[in-house]
């Protein structure tokens, strides 16, 4: 077998093209870019290629897939791939030992999904990063009203509406025409055109994410779960990108990272926190709709209260368990394109 494995840059790349047979190689370097890469796989025609998981792996792997290639996209964080105690780390040597690796089989590979799955993501991932941004003006503009200890007349917990928005603008002054003891009221008024910005911006967002998950009969059926709205039923089917890449409940628990680490040696076996890995987004939104869903849920509720055991401290774990079972039970549904039947069976959530 002939591996070519490609050591990505932003402006150069190091191909090696490994004989997995005999283990001869040599390398290649060229520009990184789609025409030059076309070059590379005319002059070099391997039968696998593998590259590492970076910003730039989706277009490598849309043009690898279209010329009819197996391309193998390397997790480098895991064990296999770290570099321990040498004492020299080039281009040529990474590109060398993921050949080497990869004809061991000894590479654990990352899903990367088509284009338009990956820029839904993509939009998803920027409209929560719009949201985070317009909570920062939100918290400052509560810091600015209790510095000048305005907040308690004007009840910044609440004044978010257009309403009491208007009665912030009637405090904020252009910046150029406050008084230097009142420079505070410029800072106000700058701040509140920000959060206007990212009002807009969100509606926009959330009309076009409106129409790609009404256009998407997987968002649908995972709407009909009460308590679970568009915005964690489009993550969820953008995340998972096909429910037939797992066979098990557990497995998708694991790759949004929602199952326990596990510490065994000798008789010592133990579980720790969750693991974290995976997506960030998914979990957070998990964890939320969570905490909103036990209002609307029933079978949410008898979930985390069996787990809470009626003691307070167990409720950050009851709820982590909640998220687990609710994204097996989105997981099953998708899979069986089944809708909601008021309580999921018992036999997927013990996969």
């Amino acid at each position: 077998m002939r591996i070519l494995a490609i050591d990505l840059g932003k402006e150069k790349s190091v191909a090696c093209d490994y004989l997995r047979e005999d283990g001869t190689y040599e390398f290649v370097t060229v520009p990184t870019s789609p025409d030059r890469f076309r070059e590379l796989l005319s002059s070099h025609p391997p039968d696998r290629i593998v590259i590492e998981i970076c910003p730039i792996a989706g277009w490598v792997c849309d043009l690898v897939r279209r010329a009819g290639i197996e391309i193998h996209v390397a997790k480098t964080t895991e064990q296999a791939w770290r570099w321990k105690n040498v004492k020299r780390k080039t281009d040529r040597d990474d590109a060398l030992k993921l050949a080497q690796l990869s004809s061991l089989n000894q590479i654990k590979l990352v899903h990367v999904p088509e284009l338009p799955i990956r820029q839904w993501r993509s939009l998803i991932t920027y409209r929560h990063g719009v949201v985070a941004r317009r909570t920062q003006v939100k918290n400052r503009i509560k810091a600015i009203l209790m510095e000048q200890a305005e907040s308690p007349s004007y009840g910044t917990h609440y004044a978010w509406t257009k309403t009491h928005q208007d009665i912030l603008r009637k405090l904020a002054r252009p910046i150029g025409d406050c008084h230097p003891e009142e420079l505070w009221r410029g800072e106000l008024s700058l701040e509140l055109d920000q959060l206007t910005s990212f009002d807009q911006q969100i509606d926009k967002l959330d009309q076009r994410l409106e129409v790609l998950g009404n256009a998407n009969p997987q968002v649908r059926l995972l709407r009909t779960i009460p308590g679970v709205g568009p915005r964690l039923a489009e993550t969820i089917v953008a995340v998972i990108d096909g429910a037939g890449r797992f066979t098990k409940g557990k497995q998708v628990a694991c790759y949004a990272g929602l199952t326990p680490r596990q510490f065994q040696s000798g008789q010592s076996d133990r579980l720790g926190n969750i693991s974290h890995a995976g997506s960030g987004l998914l979990r957070g939104l998990l964890v939320e709709v969570s905490w909103m869903g036990l209002r609307y849920n029933s079978w949410l509720r008898e979930l985390f209260e069996r787990v809470c055991r009626g003691s307070k401290a167990r409720r950050k774990l009851a709820i982590v368990a909640v998220a687990r079972h609710l994204l097996i039970c989105c997981w099953a549904m998708l899979r069986d394109g089944k809708t909601w039947q008021g309580k999921p069976l018992l036999d997927i959530l013990k996969n």
